[in-house]
């Protein structure tokens, strides 16, 4: 058995690991499911030691120890996600243990894992059992137990992985969630199958080409047994901080970021840290985290609605990609902030062509591609303000889980002036648009626009992504769901009956203004026979159809 590994030999164990990964990436992802099934752990991991991988590609190491410390800090600056960031702070303590070292045996490799596991643990606030800290916890403590009999660094990686797959396998026994969803933990196998890389790297054995993917998955969550209501805090926030100094204490804001919320993870170097969090209320952890350093980048998704679309089996835009963001930001030959032409600039967000092509013609400056079925990023609209050449920059977020996204860019933003107006839904952006004055001043064409989207009231019509009893109606999938201000009004299985009823409900008959934007999948012919059913219940009422080309929702009603 191999007993010693020089520099040479760990950095192809690294790129061998990258390349075992990133071919089991998509069975990993189907696999994950806590704490919501977003489906992206073995991208993230995959991607995360990629980035390692590359810089050991990069880069001659004389001695083990700098071949570790390189990994570790690769690792961090390319971690994504929790998983990414658990597993850059295992490589991190792991580094530590062996800084020192010119080749490493087994004995060193055990005391590295354990060095690794205490890294991952003190950065965990809650540690939860059947995860990968318990995968690694184990493993690690397997891999003590044999450096006391065989120094033989193979041996002590076998027998570490051999622990590893009995803990992994107990983890479906562990973690409720898993459970439920007949599965083991995501994570613990991406740590596992990295290990495995290594150690096929030691042993000789060929690395599996880049291009490969295994798409046969061992085991899959059952997606339609989770629920966006098992959900405690709804948005997964990332985000990295330059420190405002070297020794900074980030325990108070730990302690903090745990009162808000939970799966807290913290990885950090000498110069940034990166914080994992999820939270319902991502400004404040925002706003806190700029007490201890300049805010870098930063990445809201709603898990809630991830869990919808997955359960639908319809495909989730992940937002946790931090790495991807700085790659498009440095790809932008942007010139700076385009300078000051007028005095106020509009940014607006929506999705759908035919609602784009409206508040284009309202005056909008820049739109931000989102909606219910993906959040855009703190970051996507401040690229947009920043385009915008104006003194003072409205944002109208259109949705109730984008407004904390825009109101970050308020501080972001510092050669302009930025405004959120809280519309939540894209009829209030509308309305509020048509309230502008230009010769106005700002607080003028503030109240009048606040005032202006608070007339409104929004009725959407989607459908049931799975069967669900919510809000005492037995809701079966496909049926239509009717939404009154984001609050479930009927379901019906015929679309006529369900736009009737609604037309007939208080909002609708005392409205003097409807209007009715159809979405992508409602014809022409279809959207003027809805219109025809609000005139006839309302008649007191002017009605405009509009197509507003939307996703998921046939149909988005205003009412004034």
């Amino acid at each position: 058995m191999i007993k010693t590994i020089d520099a040479a030999l760990f950095q192809r164990m690294v790129i061998h690991a990258h390349a075992a990964i990133h071919a089991q990436k998509q069975p990993i992802n189907d696999l994950n499911v806590f704490p919501v099934p977003d489906g992206d752990t073995g991208t993230n991991m995959s991607l995360s030691i990629g980035a390692a991988a590359a810089e050991m590609r990069k880069k001659h190491y004389d001695a083990v120890g700098a071949a570790a410390q390189g990994t570790a800090s690769a690792l961090l600056r390319g971690a994504r996600g929790n998983s990414g960031v658990i597993l850059s702070l295992l490589f991190r303590g792991f580094a530590k243990a062996i800084k020192e070292k010119e080749t490493m045996d087994g004995r060193d490799l055990a005391i590295a894992l354990d060095f690794g596991v205490a890294a991952a643990y003190k950065a965990v606030m809650k540690p939860a059992e059947g995860t990968i800290l318990t995968v690694s916890r184990l493993a690690a403590a397997r891999a003590a137990g044999c450096a006391r009999e065989s120094d033989s660094i193979e041996a002590v990686l076998e027998a570490a992985i051999q622990e590893g797959q009995a803990a992994l396998d107990n983890t479906i026994n562990q973690n409720p969630v898993l459970k439920k969803a007949g599965v083991v933990d995501a994570g613990g196998k991406g740590f596992l199958v990295i290990l495995q890389g290594m150690l096929d790297e030691i042993r000789g054995l060929p690395m599996p080409d880049l291009g490969q993917t295994d798409a046969a998955p061992s085991g899959k969550a059952d997606f339609e047994a989770m629920a966006a209501g098992d959900i405690t805090f709804a948005f997964d926030t990332v985000f990295i901080v330059r420190k405002a100094k070297e020794d900074v204490d980030l325990e108070p804001f730990r302690e903090y970021l745990n009162s808000i919320g939970d799966s807290l993870v913290i990885g950090e170097d000498d110069e940034a840290f990166k914080v994992h969090v999820h939270t319902n209320i991502p400004g404040s952890a925002l706003n806190e985290a700029q007490k201890y350093g300049t805010l870098e980048l930063a990445k809201i998704e709603n898990m809630r609605t991830q869990a919808d679309d997955l359960a639908a089996g319809k495909h989730v835009q992940s937002t946790d990609d931090l790495e991807a963001v700085e790659a498009e930001l440095e790809s932008m030959e942007r010139g700076g902030p385009a300078a000051p032409e007028k005095k106020f600039g509009f940014v607006a967000v929506c999705a759908g062509s035919g609602l784009e092509e409206v508040f284009r013609d309202l005056g909008v400056d820049g739109l931000v591609g989102g909606g219910q079925t993906m959040n855009p990023s703190t970051e996507d609209i401040l690229n947009e303000i920043e385009r915008t050449p104006a003194q003072i920059v409205y944002v109208l977020p259109n949705n109730k889980n984008i407004i904390m996204a825009a109101e970050q860019c308020v501080r972001l933003c510092e050669d302009k002036k930025v405004v959120v107006l809280p519309t939540k839904t894209v009829p209030q952006g509308i309305c509020a648009m048509l309230a502008v004055d230009p010769q106005a001043g700002e607080e003028e064409n503030t109240a009048a626009m606040t005032e202006a989207f608070g007339r409104v009231r929004t009725s959407e019509i989607t459908y049931a992504a799975r069967d669900s009893d919510f809000g005492g109606f037995a809701i079966k999938q496909g049926d239509y769901l009717a939404l009154e201000e984001h609050q479930l009004f009927g379901t019906d299985r015929d679309l006529a009956s369900m736009l009737d009823r609604l037309a007939h409900s208080d909002s609708h008959q005392r409205a003097e203004f409807i209007s009715i934007f159809y979405g992508e999948d409602v014809t022409e012919e279809q959207a003027r026979q809805a219109e025809e059913i609000f005139a006839a219940a309302c008649p007191g009422a002017e009605v405009t159809l509009l197509p507003g080309g939307q996703p998921v929702y046939y149909y988005m009603i205003s009412a004034e």
